[in-house]
């Protein structure tokens, strides 16, 4: 598929501090998680693939359209959701999207028939004829997430988009994105520290740390196990299990709560372990293999950066 974002060995200084160093990564269709600690460069990434900033060097293109030719088109054709607040005191807020919609070049009416529309999807109801000022947080969200999808834009970037929600405003949120790239065909790029959202609405993640891309890979791939562990649990003894799974070569290693971790089964060979407990009388009473979760990936790259000595 084709890419959405293409960046190559972009570097982005401020004076004497590196903000980007060589990143290079394609972002596709779908949902894309943009995740680093503070300080890792996502801020600088979200400012160069919108054109705020240019690159001290590198190469690059944004929907088609090369780095540092031609900013307004860019933006023209992105949604982008603010991490904090962005609004004109006194307005209410269906004048607010609007007020977006018109900046984006649509006519007063169609600006005004476009918010409502937008609102509706996101759930606003009568509040879209309050001041913005007394919004709460879920409704301010709600609000520039509305701005952010009013002019139909062909690439999403939503910053920390679920921050400050209650559990359900967040549902609703997650729900909201995966509808605009599932059904309408939007590229999204989430840029939040909050992992669960990741796993939940995202198909490919973008780990950045100290400026450097550590890995790009989807999600399907990151729930995959790096090496074939199954964890298995007992009802009763169980040393002569253990002892045959010796004889036939698989290490194992008790865990503090008792779990046992067999390394070396796979799906083709994890009948073993029935095979082993029927010929030893040993009741299994569970057996789940290992996932890599998000987290550990996130911990080992984060991890890995600082045993390279980087910043």
């Amino acid at each position: 598929m084709t890419a959405v974002v293409r960046l190559k060995n972009i570097v982005k200084d401020y004076g004497r501090y590196r903000a980007l160093d060589s990143v290079t990564c394609d972002i596709g269709p779908g949902v894309t998680g943009l995740l680093g600690p503070n300080g890792a460069g996502k801020s600088t990434l979200i400012k160069v693939l919108m054109g705020l900033v240019r690159v001290t060097s590198g190469t690059g293109e944004v929907l088609g359209i090369p780095l540092g030719s031609d900013f307004r088109s860019t933006r023209a054709r992105i949604g982008y959701m603010a991490e904090d607040d962005c609004y004109i005191p006194g307005l209410t807020g269906v004048e607010m999207v609007q007020f977006a919609a018109r900046l984006s070049g649509l006519p007063k009416i169609e600006a005004l028939r476009r918010s409502h529309e937008i609102l509706d999807f996101c759930g606003a109801e009568q509040e879209r004829y309050r001041e913005v000022d007394g919004y709460s947080t879920g409704m301010r969200q709600k609000l520039k997430f509305a701005q952010a999808i009013v002019h139909d834009p062909d690439l999403l970037i939503l910053d920390e988009p679920t921050a400050g929600l209650d559990p359900e405003e967040r549902e609703q949120m997650l729900s909201r994105i995966q509808v605009l790239s599932q059904r309408a065909g939007k590229a999204v790029l989430v840029s939040t520290h909050i992992l669960p959202d990741v796993r939940e609405v995202c198909d490919n993640a973008v780990i950045l740390v100290s400026g450097k891309v550590r890995l790009v890979q989807s999600l399907d791939v990151l729930k995959k196990p790096s090496a074939p562990v199954y964890h298995v649990r007992f009802t009763g003894e169980h040393s002569t299990f253990l002892d045959r799974a010796r004889q036939d070569g698989v290490r194992w290693e008790v865990e503090e709560n008792g779990t046992v971790a067999l390394d070396g089964l796979d799906a083709g060979n994890v009948h073993l372990v029935w095979d082993w407990a029927r010929e030893t009388g040993t009741a299994v009473r569970s057996l789940t293999p290992t996932r890599n979760t998000l987290e550990q990936m996130f911990m080992d790259a984060v991890r890995d950066a600082g045993d390279a000595g980087e910043r």
